[in-house]
């Protein structure tokens, strides 16, 4: 195991009508006027939305609104809600949604205070000194954002989808409600299951190995595993949200993946699906995944796999590569039983940009610390996954 450093200074509030800190957290830490940030008006259908407001009423904090946060979110909207901050004089962000609104408020609180583009942050032609605070009311369990310090931003005009992360930016605390997921929909629940499932495959197929982190790792996705079909079709099962909601969150705060060199290759790959065709991220990593376990599996790691199959699903034998084979199939069939596609062509996607999309992928640093992958490589998992 690697030398780490593990902080996690989100205070998390999870259950049944969390909500109810909301004002009290932001009148203890000062807030005078908050930016509410949204999607495209689900928290209005589902009573989220006047849930909050009633709260900030309650203590008397005046907000301003920034909605219409795409699943992939823009730049554009990024530079819209730092432009709000500055101009109303905004001290605090209230990110309500899933992860795609919490990643578009974390670049907000930063560029808030950055005179240049904020694109430059996903460029690596700026660093972070930053950032506004930041708090989460969680309503799909998928991304894990609501406990780190990483933002994913989509720029149309480059067709590049982009990471960066700070520390300044994780949120102070964390409203999380199962009840705020129940409506939503049976392929948003899927893919996010899928996110968060490929969360931990990016920190469990990594070395150095760890056992601590590994069996922990193993354990969630036994419990997604058990919980991810009831979530989907008793979308009202408390029990089964509040399973899938935390394991989200835990999948990517930093405790999987202390002390071992993620990989993070499928992500990457990914991310240049979902810029070009503004697919679902969660979809593309279901359809990738297991073939990017088929590329990478050889003689250095079929134990891994293998360990993989015994422990996560209970596939016995005695040759590990039958039993890796096997595990990986079995991930598939699971992403299929979510009613995730199987392949990258049923969401009309050719293989017209696979050799730009592999070539932009690697742009900025090689991909794959499990096992680094080439331009040809990359080319043939895309083309794989058609």
């Amino acid at each position: 195991m690697n030398n780490f450093w593990f902080s996690v200074p989100t205070d998390i509030f999870f259950g049944k009508d969390q909500v109810t800190v909301l004002g009290k957290n932001l009148k203890k830490a000062g807030a005078e006027k908050v930016l509410l940030a949204y999607g495209h008006g689900s928290i209005k259908k589902n009573g989220v939305y006047n849930d909050i407001v009633s709260e900030l009423e309650k203590v008397s904090i005046p907000f301003v609104e920034l909605s219409g946060i795409d699943p992939n979110p823009r730049i554009s909207t990024v530079r819209e809600g730092a432009e709000i901050c500055r101009k109303e004089g905004v001290d605090y962000i209230i990110a309500a949604g899933a992860g795609s609104v919490i990643d578009c408020c974390k670049a907000i609180a930063a560029a808030r205070y950055y005179s240049g583009d904020p694109w430059d942050f996903f460029t690596r032609k700026a660093t972070i000194k930053k950032a506004l605070p930041i708090c989460t009311v969680l309503t799909l369990a998928a991304t894990g954002s609501e406990m780190n310090g990483g933002t994913v931003i989509s720029n149309p005009e480059t067709e590049e989808k982009l990471a960066t992360g700070s520390m300044k930016m994780k949120p102070k605390f964390s409203v999380l409600d199962p009840c705020y997921t129940f409506s939503v929909p049976k392929d948003q629940t899927a893919a996010g299951i899928a996110d968060i499932m490929s969360h931990i495959f990016e920190q469990y197929f990594s070395y150095p190995e760890s056992a601590v982190q590994d069996f922990m790792s193993e354990a969630i996705l036994k419990t997604i595993i058990k919980y991810g079909p009831t979530a989907i079709e008793k979308p009202d099962d408390y029990e089964a949200r509040a399973q899938i909601m935390w394991a989200g969150t835990i999948a990517l705060n930093g405790l999987l993946g202390a002390g071992k060199d993620g990989d993070w290759a499928t992500h990457l790959i990914e991310h240049e699906l979902s810029a070009k065709y503004d697919i679902t991220h969660g979809t593309g990593l279901a359809i990738l995944t297991p073939h990017w376990m088929r590329k990478v599996l050889d003689k250095d790691n079929v134990e891994k796999f293998s360990t993989y199959g015994r422990n996560v699903w209970g596939i016995e034998g005695k040759d590990p590569f039958k039993v890796a084979a096997d595990s990986i199939s079995a991930t598939s069939r699971f992403f299929s039983s979510l009613g995730i596609p199987s392949k990258l062509s049923e969401l009309g996607i050719s293989d017209d940009k696979f050799e730009e999309m592999a070539e932009s992928a690697l742009k900025y640093n090689s991909i794959g610390r499990f096992k680094c992958l080439s331009k040809s490589d990359i080319v043939e998992i895309y083309r794989n996954s058609l």
